[in-house]
């Protein structure tokens, strides 16, 4: 095709590609119309969202603010009952330790004198027991050494006649104060008193004589020459009743525990006191006692020394003495005085205890565990014991 026939063709192509191109036009503004329809939707879209997103900003604005108020009042209450507890806790042991105005225990000459004369009539009489208890000590079965705690002399143990568990701590041989704790756990675990309760008494005491038998504590009170039994509730914190010794001229019941004028212990029989006069300085005395009045029912001269002695108690009416030496070594039950006959000296079991630290400052027997509670040197310790028959011994 020649030059000439393109020029004859012009005039009729040139509508059809006019028309191509408003097509593409429209093709285009309709995509750009379309494309500015998507990209206000966007925008609409963004602002909504930013919109939302600040309405919820200021929402959880507003919520840590109100949770921030109600942290700092909550802190302020906390404080505030921490402070009421602590103010609490210091009006109970301010109740603990208080006792009502000690009553007044004037030592009667003429009472006491009777007493004396009362007791002698008794001394050395056959006893009658009150129990079918035929049991005496053949070995010490176990030990187990529960902690070390206070000085070197003390005396702690749980109530002989009742079924409390708690623990009460005598520390030292002249104090005031008696500690207690709740149970034997609380006793074990922490080696501050913060656990214990504080019993603040009327007078101190003296020696580690003393005992916790059904619901009181009988302690002893030195008083110029003589000494007095002081019985004192636990659950009222009040002196119940008192009453003077009826000895003349007490000496140290021990050997070597200097201290210790009168050991008051419990059996299945009841309350028992061991002491010492000049009368019969190298042996021990002992005494049957009521335990609601503190008169002496009976008394007893026994064959057993204070020489070397450090502890006694008694276990089915028959006093049991624990000796040993001043250079310490092993402790034994070398003496047995049975007040009611049926155990002799020479059939009783030769009982020793594992050697430990030093002298025994008290030795506690439990009727009702059937275990000594020791203090040892500062270490508490208790000794469970084998038992027998009298006649089987």
């Amino acid at each position: 095709m020649g030059p000439w026939r393109c020029l004859l063709l012009l005039p009729l192509l040139a509508p059809a590609l006019r028309a191509q191109q408003q097509q593409f036009m429209e093709y285009v503004e309709r995509r750009l119309t379309l494309l500015e329809e998507r990209i206000s939707q966007w925008h609409d879209q963004s602002s909504r969202y930013s919109t939302e997103l600040r309405d919820f900003k200021n929402q959880v604005l507003g919520m840590l603010e109100a949770a921030e108020k109600e942290r700092e009042a909550m802190r302020v209450e906390a404080e505030s009952a921490a402070v009421r507890v602590d103010r609490l806790e210091r009006e109970v042991d301010y109740l603990e330790t208080q006792n009502p105005a000690p009553p007044c225990v004037e030592v009667d000459e003429t009472l006491m004198d009777k007493q004396v004369a009362t007791a002698k009539q008794r001394k050395n009489e056959k006893y009658t027991k009150l129990t079918d208890c035929s049991d005496t000590i053949a070995s010490v079965r176990a030990m187990k050494i529960l902690k070390r705690f206070g000085s070197a002399s003390g005396l702690w143990t749980k109530d002989t006649a009742g079924s409390s568990e708690k623990i009460y701590v005598f520390d030292g041989t002249a104090n005031d104060t008696v500690y207690v704790f709740p149970r034997m756990r609380e006793f074990t675990l922490f080696s501050a008193t913060r656990k214990a309760a504080r019993i603040k008494l009327p007078y101190p005491w003296v020696g580690t004589g003393h005992l916790v038998y059904d619901g009181h504590l009988y302690y002893i009170r030195q008083q110029g020459l003589s000494f007095q039994v002081i019985k004192f509730n636990l659950a009222n914190k009040t002196v119940v009743d008192s009453s003077v010794f009826p000895a003349e001229e007490q000496i140290p019941v021990f050997g070597l525990s200097p201290s210790t004028y009168i050991e008051v212990s419990a059996d299945e029989e009841g309350l028992w006191a061991i002491y010492a006069t000049k009368e019969d300085e190298k042996n021990m005395c002992l005494a049957k006692l009521d335990p609601a009045s503190l008169d002496i029912e009976q008394m007893w001269d026994t064959p057993c020394p204070r020489e070397n002695a450090e502890g006694a108690f008694v276990v089915c009416g028959a006093l049991h003495v624990v000796y040993n030496t001043r250079l310490p070594s092993r402790a034994r039950v070398q003496c047995v005085f049975d007040v009611s006959g049926t155990l002799a000296p020479e059939d009783a079991s030769l009982v020793y205890f594992p050697k430990r630290y030093g002298s025994h400052s008290s030795l506690k027997y439990s009727p009702r565990e059937r275990q000594i509670y020791a203090w040892d040197d500062g270490y508490q310790i208790i000794y469970r014991m084998e038992m027998k028959k009298k006649l089987e011994v």
